[in-house]
């Protein structure tokens, strides 16, 4: 499972430019399950996602379809884990062996 951290590079104006595309863009991932998660940091400098297990290039090659990192105004950290506490009515969420 990845933990996905996004920073926006540009100021908001420009970055709001590109959110309608980027939120198209978010709820495929997340209606093909290849995002599990997604949401903005408090305060806004960018979001969090939650990526399911998938080899890391693939999920590389996923994020560098997103339109904000394709127009330079955001870039991603990655963080790969693995789930082994879930609360109640999450444990899909752990990895099956």
């Amino acid at each position: 499972m990845f933990l996905v951290t996004v920073t926006y590079t540009a100021p908001l104006d420009e970055v709001d430019r590109w959110r309608p595309a980027h939120g198209d863009w978010l709820s495929d991932l997340i209606s093909r399950r290849l995002l599990l998660v997604a949401g903005r940091q408090v305060p806004l400098v960018g979001g969090v996602y939650l990526a399911p297990r998938m080899p890391a290039e693939e999920l590389d090659h996923l994020l560098a379809t997103d339109p904000y990192v394709l127009n330079g105004v955001a870039t991603h950290a990655v963080v790969e884990f693995t789930p082994l506490l879930v609360a109640t009515g999450l444990e899909d969420l752990k990895l099956q062996e």
